[in-house]
């Protein structure tokens, strides 16, 4: 079967291809189901660390693999035991169980959901970093007319922007990609947008005006400055992507914040992302750039490894 893998071009680069014959999964047994992919979506910021040999990429002698954890597809078989699906249902799958895969077989207990009939099946393809961002907001906890301040507008920023501002928080998004940003003001969830490239950061970023600060960004050497812009008893959230966390002991001690991590999700914020997305209180389409076959899997991950501000939202289909 066609699976998109990892693997090593020479001695410092990696690349991400399609290859046709990768092992079929065995049938599904007990409560498992097996789906047919019908799209599966990029995960921008995983997906490039595993291409650089970042901090939770595979080794070398692990590859070559599959990787990614946003899957759409369609249940064609189910194992005796299957209680939750059934042949025909088109269903979500968030487990890191390869994702850019023709066939996969999961328990269907696992990170997964029944999609509802009104989602766009595409749109629901980057359900994975939708829901890192739903997690994010939850763990924050935003109250109404609080300040937060969203760092980086990729997808995962966009669509915490958007669960921030429906809490009712005064939302700013920054970035240093003006086409983002003006995707950004386009949806309409951030009431200020901000292009922060060289030091435009400390024009705009005033000391002690958020109560909350995300990081989406993982610029290294940049913790003291989003401590800086907290009010007192604010909190920051470190989103996934970084090696090490480093600031002042004493400076954040002043202002009396909460430190918090963040990188993943749990089967009730799928369900309730696609509960708000059914109903169009979230916008998915604006952050889809690229639906294409995936055949095209190599250019998309050398752009992805080589110009990653290229991207946004890309989605294969299958």
């Amino acid at each position: 079967m066609r699976a998109i893998v990892i693997r090593n071009r020479d001695e410092k680069i990696r690349e991400k291809v399609l290859v046709p014959d990768w092992p079929a999964p065995a049938p599904p047994h007990t409560n498992q189901v097996k789906i047919k992919t019908l799209y599966s979506g990029i995960t921008n910021g995983t997906e490039r660390n595993q291409l650089l040999k970042g901090n939770y990429a595979p080794g070398d002698r692990l590859l070559p693999m599959p990787t990614g954890y946003q899957t759409v597809g369609r249940v064609i078989e189910a194992g005796p035991d299957t209680q939750h699906l059934q042949t025909d249902d088109i269903i979500f799958i968030g487990q890191s169980t390869g994702g850019h895969l023709d066939y996969i077989v999961i328990a269907d207990d696992a990170l997964l959901i029944k999609l509802p009939q009104e989602v766009d099946q595409s749109e629901a393809a980057i359900y994975g970093m939708a829901a890192v961002a739903l997690n994010t907001i939850r763990n924050t906890d935003p109250k109404i007319g609080e300040r937060v301040l969203v760092v980086g507008a990729g997808c995962v920023g966009q669509v915490a922007a958007q669960f921030a501002a429906l809490q009712g928080a005064r939302v700013t998004i920054c970035d240093i990609d003006d086409r983002r940003l003006e995707i950004a003001r386009q949806v309409g969830a951030a009431e200020q947008t901000l292009n922060v490239e060289g030091d435009r950061w400390s024009a705009q970023i005033a000391d002690e005006s958020f109560d909350a600060v995300l990081d989406f960004a993982g610029v290294p050497g940049m913790e003291e400055q989003l401590i800086l812009a907290m009010r007192t008893g604010g909190r920051v959230l470190f989103i996934a992507g970084r090696d090490r966390v480093d600031y002042p002991f004493n400076l954040a001690q002043r202002r009396l914040i909460t430190v918090k991590q963040n990188s993943h999700f749990y089967v009730d914020d799928l369900e309730n992302l696609a509960r708000l997305h059914s109903r169009g209180r979230i916008d998915l389409a604006s952050l889809i750039q690229d639906v294409v076959p995936a055949e095209e899997a190599k250019r998309i991950y050398d752009t992805l490894r080589d110009r990653p501000n290229d991207l946004l939202g890309t989605v294969f289909s299958w």
